[in-house]
């Protein structure tokens, strides 16, 4: 706590202002920040469970992903395809989604929308003042999925 704030409370009892314990908003006792990295992973749970997406995230991020997936210990990056600024009462985020062959797209990222910013803000309570979707791929119905080669050894 800053030192200023520290002797603005310390003369609030002093001079008997301050509240009682269990007085007051709690709300109004503290500051909750939420990390960029939280938004991400809500946003982009939100919009795999949308039907007609089928991954996130460009070819290339999907390619790393896989590798880094297949590595011993890697995480899988539940965010990929996903960027998110957040700030103290607002967020934006970017989506990178690859759909399925045949479903509208436009439909698609509306509902993507609608689902990220609605969960964003009931779990968070940030506005989401905008959700940017770039539809990166289309997944044809017979493309296989992309895996690194595997090397002989």
């Amino acid at each position: 706590m800053p030192e200023q704030d520290r002797g603005a409370q310390a003369r609030a009892l002093r001079e008997g202002r301050a509240t009682g314990r269990g007085e007051g908003d709690p709300g109004a006792r503290g500051r909750t920040t939420i990390a960029d990295g939280v938004v991400e992973k809500i946003a982009a749970l939100a919009a795999r469970d949308v039907d007609g997406v089928h991954a996130m995230g460009s070819g290339l991020s999907r390619t790393f992903g896989a590798v880094r997936d297949r590595v011993p210990g890697g995480a899988k990056s539940v965010t990929r395809g996903v960027k998110a600024e957040v700030g103290e009462v607002q967020a934006a985020l970017d989506l990178e989604i690859v759909v399925e062959y045949g479903v509208p797209i436009a439909d698609v990222a509306r509902e993507v929308r609608e689902n990220v910013i609605a969960a964003v803000e009931r779990m968070t309570g940030l506005e989401v003042v905008e959700v940017n979707i770039a539809v990166g791929d289309v997944k044809l119905p017979d493309e296989e999925e992309e895996e690194p080669e595997r090397r002989i050894q």
